[in-house]
């Protein structure tokens, strides 16, 4: 027999390597090494190859520090072959180490860590390795440039991508089949479809990945009959077609057009692919369809397939499915199966129950998956919602790798709670992590300065954001109009307004709500007139904020009123229930009653503020008894009242006199709804009995109320002793009017003129001897003629 050498011992290592039996080939090189040889280059190569196979990288470590004793650690194979093992292995700060332990002219090594680092989402260390590799040896290749153009669209550079487009050319790899197809979806990816499309139509030679990056850069960009129009080419020129194609082409589809892909999918064996079928299910739900939806999914032969199962969940959440989402998730454990992570976030978003809430919670700590930043984020929401603002926080605490939406998300559930000023501190923490500041971040903090009505900080955001170059900021946008017209800077608002190259529905909405707010309705009726004459949509939320600005306007000028009423039928929105109850507030304040009724009866299925702004506009005129007449139909149709409701019943109780009726539904409050009374229904009850004379009753009943009566309280029984002239009840309501509001002058003035009215002079003297001793005055009188 012939003796072995180092060639020898490579071929059978080879042989276990072809033969996909890699423990062997570590076998064999273990025997090699007892046996005294030594592995050359090609030996490490083939041995890292099986390590690979076996994902074992402690046998590459070894293999690695035996390279390094023996001198091979610089060769090209097997440095290359270390690389790829860590990269593998998702041991990426190793194979970056072993690329940086000599310098490398091996243009393999240096493509192999530029694709290693994209994969393992390190896009800027991916993006340096190659400006390090342009400035010196070797040069990018072809095999190069795909993965820095899949950098530069994850990152969203631009111009930096555009650079290395030129590089290609300079290169002359423009025509390679790969680099081409990496810059179409390059340009797809950053929105720059047209360039993507005139890169797609150079080229010579396309092949599936082309032509399916083509058409989701028209998908993602929202051009979807250009991206079915390419769809159709494909088949016209009867191109390959994969099941990427297929789910990309769903996502454009609407109603009529999805059958027709759905039937294309039967007929070319396409609707077997669980893909496919997984995109026709979210197609259908996004579309509203369903039920159409759970027939796709109960075709689903392969009924193991946990995606198939997520995408069905994932679609009844959508469509805010609690029950049958958890149905399905149930009959999933059942059967054995996991549901995708992907699924787990749109089933948080739906709960509205904290027990339920923490029972997912509880179950994605089981699986692993907590600290997924995008099911971290998802919980930390679930909690706000559920009103375990605490509980959010803690999760929030919890996220190892925050991105923006995280910390927006917080950041909003802070100011949604009361908790504005957290969230502006909770800002000026992500600014200082690195995190990239986007829009949403913007949305998410700018609440909380109008909130606080701190403007001055408001400001500071605005020019931190403008600071960042990005046109959207420094023209303005939705927010920050938003923020300027509720902390009452309506000249900023308009301003920043005004510099906005596109203003979108929101803006406008925000500037208009800005200038009703604060009493300026002539430029909100302006503005809205501007809207009109500019076809910009007029939604319900414009509509009700013009209303309530000219409801100050009709008290001069009715007709402004009925021309917006008209125009409100036009558009059709005059069932709408907020538009409906802005129309009664308008006709109310301008004293038509009738019409308030009318515009009541036009509302399809009236809401609890429809139903309380009809009863207040029949209590604010007197109209006690038909005010109570709709609140047993609010009653009968189902609607609980609420504190502003029953305000408006006991002031229609008092208006009207009906003391017993007064009483009952004071009591009512309690005993049916649960609503514990405040000062002002006490208020009206004091009213009640004020206006029918039974003021020694009202004194009694405002000495046993549950609560210590207020300025208002006692206001109002001081308002009844003046009409009804009786002094004494009058004295005590002043004294205690007075010592609650001490710099007020209402209690002198009104017992004053109690005094006067019945003639005890000297009383009065005394009591503006007492004012002037005080150094309280009588406000001066004044009115609009």
């Amino acid at each position: 027999m012939c003796e072995r050498d180092i060639s020898s011992w490579n071929l059978i290592i080879g042989y276990w390597n072809r033969s996909l039996k890699y423990a062997d080939t570590w076998g064999m090189f273990c025997k090699l090494r007892s046996l005294g040889f030594h592995p050359n280059e090609f030996t490490y190569g083939s041995v890292l190859s099986a390590c690979v196979g076996l994902s074992f990288v402690n046998g590459g470590r070894l293999m690695y520090a035996l390279a390094l004793k023996h001198g091979f650690a610089l060769d090209g194979y097997v440095r290359s072959g270390l690389i790829d093992l860590f990269l593998k292995s998702w041991c990426f700060e190793d194979a970056l180490r072993v690329f940086y332990d000599e310098y490398c002219g091996n243009v393999v090594c240096w493509n192999a860590i530029i694709s290693g680092a994209v994969k393992h989402n390190e896009d800027d260390v991916g993006l340096n390795l190659f400006r390090q590799m342009c400035s010196g040896n070797p040069s990018p290749n072809r095999f190069t440039f795909p993965s820095v153009f899949g950098a530069c669209a994850k990152r969203e550079k631009l111009e930096l991508g555009k650079g290395v487009h030129g590089l290609v050319v300079k290169y002359g790899e423009q025509e390679d089949l790969v680099v081409g197809t990496a810059i179409i979806d390059f340009y797809a990816k950053c929105g720059e479809v047209d360039e993507a499309l005139k890169k797609f139509s150079r080229m010579s030679v396309r092949n599936v990945v082309s032509w399916t990056a083509i058409i989701t850069g028209f998908v993602q960009k929202g051009e979807h009959q250009s991206a079915l129009k390419l769809f159709k080419e494909m088949i016209i020129l009867k191109e390959e077609i994969n099941n990427y194609t297929v789910t990309s082409v769903l996502c454009a589809c609407a109603n009529p057009v999805s059958f027709q892909i759905h039937c294309w999918t039967y007929k070319t064996g396409f609707y077997s692919d669980s893909t496919v079928k997984n995109s026709l299910i979210n197609l259908y739900s996004k579309t509203g369809s369903i039920e159409l939806s759970e027939e796709v999914f109960r075709d689903t032969k392969d009924l193991m397939n946990s995606s198939t199962w997520s995408a069905m969940i994932t679609s009844f959440s959508h469509n805010g499915s609690l029950e049958k989402a958890f149905g399905t998730l149930k009959i999933m454990f059942w059967e054995g199966l996991t549901p995708d992570i992907s699924c787990i976030p749109s089933l948080l978003s739906i709960i509205n129950c904290l027990e339920l809430g923490k029972q997912i919670h509880c179950y994605t700590r089981k699986i692993g998956v907590f600290f997924n930043p995008l099911v971290g984020c998802s919980l930390s929401t679930m909690y706000s919602k559920c009103g375990s603002l605490y509980d959010s926080y803690e999760i929030f605490k919890q996220i190892h790798d925050k991105d923006n939406v995280s910390w927006a998300s917080m950041i909003a559930g802070f100011t949604e709670h009361g908790y504005a000023d957290q969230a502006i501190e909770l800002f000026r923490e992500m600014i200082l992590s690195d995190v990239i500041l986007d829009e949403t971040t913007l949305t998410a903090v700018l609440p909380a300065c109008s909130s606080l009505r701190v403007l001055e900080i408001g400001k500071e955001i605005h020019a931190f954001f403008i600071r960042q170059q990005d046109s959207k900021f420094v023209y303005g946008g939705s927010p920050i109009v938003n923020m300027y017209s509720k902390c009452g800077d309506l000249k900023s608002a308009n301003r920043v307004f005004s510099m906005m190259p596109f203003k979108d529905q929101i803006s406008s909405s925000s500037l208009l709500s800005g200038y009703a707010q604060n009493g300026y309705a002539k430029e909100a009726l302006l503005l809205f007139l501007e809207l009109r004459s500019s076809d910009s949509k007029i939604d319900s939320f414009t509509i009700s904020t013009v209303l309530g600005a000219v409801a100050d306007l009709n008290q001069i000028d009715i007709g402004i009123g009925i021309q917006l009423h008209a125009y409100i039928l036009k558009l059709g929105f005059e069932s709408d229930d907020p538009v409906g109850s802005s129309l009664v507030t308008m006709y109310s304040k301008c004293g038509a009653v009738d019409d308030c009724y009318k515009a009541f009866e036009q509302i399809y299925k009236p809401d609890l503020i429809s139903w309380t702004t009809m009863i207040n506009s029949y209590a604010q005129h007197g109209k006690g008894l038909e005010a109570l007449k709709v609140y047993d139909l609010m009653i009968k149709s189902g609607t609980k009242p609420d504190f502003v409701t029953f305000v408006g019943v006991l002031t229609a109780c008092s208006h009207s006199g009906l003391v017993n009726d007064g009483y009952a539904h004071l009591k009512s409050m309690v005993n049916d709804y649960g609503i514990q009374p405040g000062q002002r229904h006490y208020a009206c009850m004091v009213d009640i009995l004020g206006r029918s004379g039974k003021l020694k009753e009202a004194e009694r009943f405002i000495r046993s109320m549950p609560i210590e009566p207020d300025a208002l309280v006692w206001g109002t029984l001081l308002a009844a002793c003046k009409v009804h002239g009786d002094v004494e009840i009058g004295k005590i309501a002043a004294e205690r009017f007075i010592e609650l509001e001490p710099s007020s002058d209402g209690g002198y003035v009104a017992l004053s003129n109690i005094c006067a009215d019945v003639g005890q002079w000297e009383e009065v003297l005394k009591i503006r001897d007492e004012m002037k001793g005080t150094g309280i005055k009588k406000q001066a009188g004044w009115s609009y003629v």
